[in-house]
C-alpha cells in the first residue's frame, strides 16, 4: 500500500459509504471537474490500471470510466464475456483472483449482484459496481452531484421516482436514508420496489403513491428510467401496457416545484417513460447528469485508490 492510501474498500451499493464520505466525494468531484473544464492536467493515477468487465453492454458507463481513467493518468483494460473466461466455465472467484493480481481497480457491469459480490470477496483490489440488476450506485452518485451543482444540498428535498421499481429506485432509497431526503415512489402494480433489496433501516425516507401525478406534487426533482431494463426484454409488451400512465409529462412537471429538475439516466425513449417536451425542456439536466458520471467516477476511483487527498 502506498503512503496515504486507504484500506482497501469496494463500492458495490450506495450504502457502502457514509454521509461524510459522500460529502468528501462531492467536494472532490467539483475540484476535479473544474480542473477538467480549465484544461488543467491532473494525473494522480499514473501507473494505475482499471479493468472494466462488461456482461451488460453500455455506452455511458464505458466512455465515462475509460475517458475518466485516461484523464487521471491511468490505463484501461476492457473485457467482455465474449473475449474472456467470464463468459465460459471459469468460476467468478478464479477470475477475480487472477485479474486482481494484474490491475489496480476493477469496474464490473453485470446482471446479478451476487456475482459482483463473489468477485469482490476474492479480489485483491477495489471493485466498483457499474450496474447490476439490483443497484446502480455510480448513476445515483452522478445524479445527486448534479442536483447539488444546480440547486445546492439535497438534504430535506423531495425526489419523485416515476416508473419501474428497479435498480435505480433501490439505490435512490438507499441514498435518501443516508443523505436525509425523501423519495416519492410511484410504480405500476406488480412493479413495486423490493424493500428487502433496498435494505433500509426504516420507512421514514420514502412515501408510496398510486398516482404518479401525486408523487410529483411539490417535488424538487423528478426522475425516471426506461420501462424495460436490460435483461427484461421478454416482458417488453406487457410493460408497455402496464406503464402507459407512468410517462413523465408536462402535467407532472407542472405539479412539481417551479424550479424542479428532471433527470433520466439514459438511454431515453421519448413518448414512453418521458415526453419529449420534458426531457428536452427547461427543467431537464440530463446532459449535465450524463457528463457528471465521468467526474464523480474519477473522484470515486481517486478515493478508492489513494484515500483522502489533503
Amino acid at each position: 500500500m502506498k503512503p496515504g492510501a486507504a484500506l482497501m474498500r469496494h463500492y458495490l451499493q450506495f450504502k457502502d459509504f457514509r454521509a461524510e464520505e459522500y460529502a468528501y466525494l462531492f467536494e472532490r468531484t467539483g475540484i476535479i471537474k473544474k480542473r477538467f473544464k480549465n484544461y488543467e492536467k491532473y494525473t494522480p493515477l499514473v501507473d494505475r490500471t482499471l479493468a472494466m468487465i462488461f456482461e451488460k453492454a453500455s455506452t455511458r458507463t464505458r466512455v465515462s470510466f475509460e475517458a475518466g481513467m485516461y484523464q487521471m493518468g491511468g490505463s484501461v483494460v476492457h473485457l467482455t464475456t465474449g473475449d474472456s473466461q467470464l463468459g465460459r466455465a471459469e468460476p467468478v472467484e478464479d477470475s477475480a483472483r487472477v485479474i486482481s493480481r494484474m490491475v489496480d481497480i476493477v469496474m464490473i457491469r453485470t446482471y446479478e449482484q451476487s456475482k459482483i459480490e463473489r468477485f469482490a470477496a476474492h479480489s485483491r483490489v477495489p471493485v466498483i459496481n457499474g450496474l447490476t440488476n439490483e443497484y446502480h450506485p455510480c448513476q445515483i452518485l452522478a445524479d445527486i452531484y448534479t442536483y447539488i451543482e444546480h440547486r445546492g444540498s439535497i438534504a430535506g428535498k423531495v425526489v419523485a421516482w416515476v416508473g419501474d421499481g428497479n435498480n435505480m429506485a433501490h439505490t435512490w432509497l438507499q441514498a435518501a436514508e443516508i443523505l436525509g431526503f425523501t423519495v416519492h415512489i410511484s410504480t405500476p402494480s406488480g412493479y413495486e420496489v423490493n424493500l428487502d433489496v433496498a435494505g433500509l433501516r426504516s420507512s421514514d425516507c420514502f412515501k408510496v403513491f398510486k398516482d404518479p401525478l401525486e408523487a410529483c406534487r411539490e417535488a424538487d426533482l423528478v426522475t425516471t428510467d426506461v420501462w424495460t431494463s436490460m435483461g427484461y426484454e421478454a416482458e417488453n409488451e406487457a410493460r408497455r401496457t402496464a406503464f402507459v400512465d407512468w410517462c413523465v409529462d408536462a402535467e407532472m412537471m407542472a405539479a412539481a416545484k417551479p424550479d424542479a429538475l428532471f433527470m433520466h439516466c439514459l438511454p431515453a425513449h421519448r413518448g414512453e417513460e418521458v415526453a419529449a417536451d420534458v426531457i428536452d425542456g427547461p427543467h431537464s439536466v440530463v446532459w449535465d447528469e450524463a457528463e457528471n458520471r465521468m467526474h464523480v467516477q474519477k473522484a470515486l476511483m481517486e478515493y478508492l485508490l489513494l484515500g483522502r487527498i489533503g
